[in-house]
C-alpha cells in the first residue's frame, strides 16, 4: 500500500506578501479527490488494482505536463469497504479539501448514495468502476458521469453468450439451458442479477433458481444445497471476494456439479487470487467485465493506444510485482485517462475552466468512436432527460475465460481470442 500512504498531500501554507508574486505553477492546480477501498474485503475484489491504475494515469498525465498547464493534485481516500466511510470521505474531500472533482469508487453500494449526494450538492463526480445501473436509472443526474459499463449490460452479456453457443457447444436448444442466478444482495449484485433475469427470460433460457445473499455471509451451505436440488447447467454468480471464496469452498465440499460458472466482475475478475486459493479448481471460470485492455489486438484500436496499454501494464507490474493484470486495472486507468485527456481539456479550453457547469458541458460533448479507448469501446453520454443520463451509451462488456493460467476473450465473436471451453472438461472438480 506504499503508493496511497505516501499520497497524503500536505498543504503548504502560502503567505501572500505585498509585492511578491506567486510562481505560475502554484496558481495552476486541479484537485482530484480519489476514493477507493484500499482496505477491507472490496480491496481484494478489484478495488486496489483499480486504485493503483488510477494513480498511474494521474502520474503519467503530470509527467507529460498536466492538463492545459494545470498540475493534477490528487488526494487519495480509503473507503475501507464501508458505505458510511465512503460517504464521509466524499464530504470531507468536497468540503474540507475542496477538491474540484470526485473520482474513483469501486462499490456500487457506495456509488449509488454518493452520486445522489454529490449531484444534489451541485459538485462533479466521475465514476470509474462501480457498475450499478441504479446509479443513473431514472435519477436525471446532472453532474455525475460514467464511461464504464452498467450492470444491465453485464447481466445481459452472459445470457447472450449462452444463447449463441447453445447448439455448437452445449448441444442444446436455448430453451433447454437451465441457469441459476445467485448474487450478493447490494446494488451491484442485485443490478447484475436483474440484467441476468431479464435477458435470460427474453431469450427463453430456463431460470431454475434465483437467490440473493449478504456479501458478509459466513455460511452459504443452504444456498449450495438448493443449487444441488435445482441442478442448473450454468451458474450465473455476482459477488465480491470473501463471499465468492466461501461459496466456491462450500460448493466443492458439498459436491456441487455444473457445466459452467459465469462470474460478473469484482472478485471473479481476480483470477490470480482465486488461483492462489483454489488452484486448478478455478480453471475455465468465465467472467463478464469490461475487457482487460492487454487482451485486445492493438490494431483494432486507434494509433498509439497499444503503446499506452503497454505502459499501463508495465507500470502496474512494476508497482505490484503481479504477473496477472486484472480487468480492474484497465477500468481504473481508462476512465481516468478519458477524463483527463478528453473532458477536462475541453472544459478548460472551451468552457472557461473546471467548475461543475464547465465539466458537465464538456462531458456531454464527448464523442469517442469505437476503438478510441484502451478498452475498445467508444464514449458518448446519454443526455439530460434520458432515463440513464450521464451513462456512456457506447460501453460494452466482454466474456473472458481463465484457461491454463491465462485470461482469454470468449465473447463477442469479433473480439474472441479463444474457442470457449464449455462444458467443463472431465476430471474438473465441478464437472458433471
Amino acid at each position: 500500500m506504499r503508493f496511497w500512504r505516501s499520497a497524503a498531500y500536505a498543504a503548504a501554507a502560502i503567505g501572500i506578501v505585498s509585492g511578491i508574486s506567486l510562481p505560475a505553477a502554484a496558481q495552476k492546480e486541479i484537485k482530484l479527490g480519489v476514493i477507493y477501498d484500499y482496505t477491507g474485503p472490496f480491496a481484494g475484489g478489484g478495488s486496489l488494482p483499480a486504485a493503483i491504475a488510477t494513480k498511474i494515469a494521474i502520474d503519467m498525465i503530470n509527467e507529460r505536463g498536466g492538463v492545459e498547464g494545470h498540475k493534477i493534485v490528487a488526494t487519495y481516500a480509503d473507503a475501507q469497504s464501508k458505505t458510511d466511510v465512503a460517504i464521509n470521505e466524499a464530504e470531507r474531500l468536497l468540503n474540507e479539501v475542496k477538491v474540484d472533482v470526485l473520482m474513483g469508487v469501486f462499490s456500487s453500494a457506495h456509488c449509488v448514495p454518493m452520486a445522489a449526494k454529490v449531484d444534489a450538492a451541485k459538485k462533479f463526480m466521475w465514476a470509474n468502476v462501480c457498475v450499478a445501473s441504479a446509479v443513473f436509472k431514472d435519477k436525471n443526474l446532472k453532474y455525475v458521469f460514467r464511461a464504464q459499463v452498467h450492470s444491465d449490460q453485464t447481466g445481459e452479456a452472459s445470457c447472450q453468450f449462452l444463447s449463441e453457443i447453445a447448439k455448437s457447444k452445449l448441444k442444446k436448444e436455448v430453451k433447454d439451458i437451465k441457469v441459476a442466478i445467485i448474487h450478493e444482495d447490494g446494488p451491484y449484485g442485485a443490478g447484475v442479477a436483474a440484467g441476468n433475469e431479464a435477458k435470460c427470460k427474453e431469450l427463453g433460457i430456463d431460470i431454475v433458481h434465483k437467490e440473493g445473499y449478504a456479501a458478509t455471509s459466513t455460511d452459504l451451505s443452504a444456498l449450495v444445497t438448493k443449487l444441488r436440488r435445482a441442478r442448473p447447467d450454468v451458474i450465473l454468480h455476482t459477488g465480491y471476494n470473501p463471499d465468492i471464496t466461501l461459496f466456491t469452498r462450500q460448493a466443492k465440499e458439498a459436491g456441487l456439479k455444473y457445466i459452467a460458472l459465469i462470474g460478473h466482475g469484482a472478485g471473479h475478475a481476480q483470477f490470480d487470487k482465486l488461483k492462489a486459493t483454489f488452484g486448478d479448481d478455478i480453471e475455465y471460470l468465465f467472467n463478464v467485465d469490461p475487457v482487460a485492455a492487454q487482451l485486445l489486438d492493438p490494431k483494432a484500436l486507434q494509433p498509439g493506444l497499444g503503446d499506452l496499454i503497454n505502459e499501463m501494464v508495465n507500470r502496474y507490474k512494476a508497482e505490484t510485482k503481479a504477473t496477472e493484470v486484472p480487468s480492474h486495472v484497465s477500468m481504473g486507468f481508462n476512465q481516468t485517462w478519458i477524463f483527463l485527456t478528453d473532458v477536462l481539456p475541453r472544459a478548460i479550453k472551451k468552457h472557461g475552466g473546471f467548475n461543475p457547469e464547465a465539466l458537465q458541458k464538456a462531458a456531454l460533448e464527448t464523442d469517442i468512436p469505437a476503438g478510441g479507448t484502451i478498452q475498445g469501446y467508444g464514449v458518448k453520454f446519454f443526455p439530460p432527460g434520458h432515463k440513464m443520463s450521464g451513462q456512456n451509451e457506447r460501453s460494452i462488456p466482454v466474456v473472458m475465460q481463465f484457461v491454463k493460467g491465462e485470461t482469454k476473450i470468449a465473447w463477442p465473436s469479433n473480439l474472441r481470442t479463444i474457442d470457449p471451453v464449455i462444458p467443463l472438461p472431465s476430471g474438473h472438480a465441478f464437472a458433471r
